[in-house]
């Protein structure tokens, strides 16, 4: 008997591979281009190993896809007819960063080359509300960031919260935060209830580690950085570590807890309820009880961050006693604890994130001193100190770059118009 109707198992399976051959080749141009720069379809056929005519279809697709577009005519070309460039096309699709922090909630909007579409950061004493008010605080600044990419006709590839605690990244749930006094919240559900189930994925990570990834992005511009730990500093003390240019997660991904390193036996009771953690001598709040007294208005949580941070600076610039001692106090206990994590990990650099890296000019020569004090290895184990650019906006740049890096993984994600503007 002759079957009729439907296709034949086997042609299933072969439409299926060429649906995820033509998937993975999208990407592999898609990133060459982004790694590499504006190419010519020859040039990018001969440096990725793909034909020039499916190279010609893949470019196609990308383009109608709002991902890449026609530049300029290529000069380099010494003979024959110049072949026109293509480059990354980043206006039409963005990733959103969201952060929530002891003393502020933050949110950021990139496009896919990494400009910024939209940035906020509101000061809210976080640490004494409850989770409920503090997230449809948030969903209304990730509402005010879409529209913003609304407005220019762009697509959002997803949304990536940043908490500061542990995270169960698979069921979106945050496990711990010992700051905010926080436990057990399933984020990912509570924020997508709030934001009337987007069509955008939704993810949480740990704050430090997001922020690592956009450390060691902003580093790879100038140099070829594999291994890296980031140290970021709020009121609570969070790491991030790269190794051969890969994330550490840990095997359940609970990594970069390093300001619950047991430094101070003796020392203050911490957020977490343990004493003597490394981030009750080096945190911000540990910095303002030995620079400051208990009525200055700098200890305020209702200030925001970046103010408090200049009159500190202010003060130290000014050589105030109290500020400049305080400064060094901390400066070592950075490095004490450093010198654990670079015994360890060995990394190229050292990353200053968060109020580490604005108040570096007086912290960094104490902490390199401790850590060549206290580093088994030549050299404090030729790790270089260097402070980060972005400032309290790491992590929630990593966040939008977590979502965008789903873009490049999977081109498909985003969708295509007969315009080629993304959909």
């Amino acid at each position: 008997m002759t079957l009729t109707g439907g296709s034949r198992p086997g042609s299933r399976v072969v439409a299926a591979d060429h649906v995820s051959l033509r998937r993975n080749n999208l990407s592999v141009v898609l990133r060459h281009v982004r790694d590499n720069g504006p190419r010519s379809r020859a040039r990018i056929a001969a440096d990725t190993g793909l034909n020039k005519a499916t190279v010609s279809s893949l470019v196609a697709e990308l383009v109608e896809r709002g991902l890449l577009r026609e530049g300029p005519a290529d000069s380099t070309r010494a003979l024959g007819r110049p072949g026109q460039l293509v480059e990354l096309d980043g206006t039409g699709v963005c990733g959103v960063g969201a952060e929530i922090n002891v003393d502020y909630l933050a949110v950021t909007a990139l496009d896919l080359a990494g400009d910024t579409v939209s940035e906020r950061r509101v000061p809210l004493d976080v640490a004494h509300m409850d989770p409920s008010t503090t997230l449809s605080r948030l969903a209304d600044l990730i509402r005010e960031a879409v529209a913003a990419v609304d407005a220019r006709d762009g697509q959002v590839a997803g949304v990536t919260l940043a908490v500061p605690g542990l995270v169960q990244g698979d069921t979106g749930e945050l496990k711990l935060a010992p700051n905010l006094g926080w436990g057990e919240v399933p984020v990912v559900r509570e924020m997508r209830e709030r934001l009337g189930g987007p069509s955008y994925p939704l993810h949480v990570d740990n704050e430090a580690n997001l922020a690592a990834l956009a450390a060691y992005s902003e580093l790879q511009k100038t140099e070829p950085v594999q291994d890296l730990v980031l140290l970021t500093g709020a009121v609570g003390v969070g790491g991030g570590v790269v190794s051969n240019g890969h994330l550490l997660r840990g095997g359940h991904g609970y990594s970069g807890e390093v300001g619950h390193m047991p430094v101070a036996p003796a020392g203050r009771i911490c957020g977490c309820g343990r004493t003597g953690c490394w981030e009750t001598v080096v945190g911000l709040t540990a910095l303002l009880h030995k620079a400051t007294d208990a009525d200055d208005p700098v200890r305020d949580p209702a200030l925001d961050v970046d103010r408090r941070l200049a009159e500190i600076t202010a003060r130290a610039e000014a050589g105030e006693p109290r500020t400049l001692s305080a400064l060094k106090d901390v400066g070592t206990w950075l490095g004490i604890g450093g010198a654990i994590l670079v015994n360890i990990l060995n990394p190229d650099v050292l990353v200053l994130g968060g109020y580490f890296a604005v108040l570096g000019p007086w912290l960094k020569q104490p902490l390199e001193t401790a850590i060549r004090d206290r580093v088994i290895a030549p050299d404090g184990g030729g790790c270089r100190v260097v402070r980060s650019e972005l400032g309290f906006t790491a992590a929630v740049r990593g966040g939008a770059q977590i979502s965008l890096d789903q873009v490049f993984v999977d081109p498909t994600v985003i969708g295509r118009s007969e315009t080629g503007v993304a959909q």
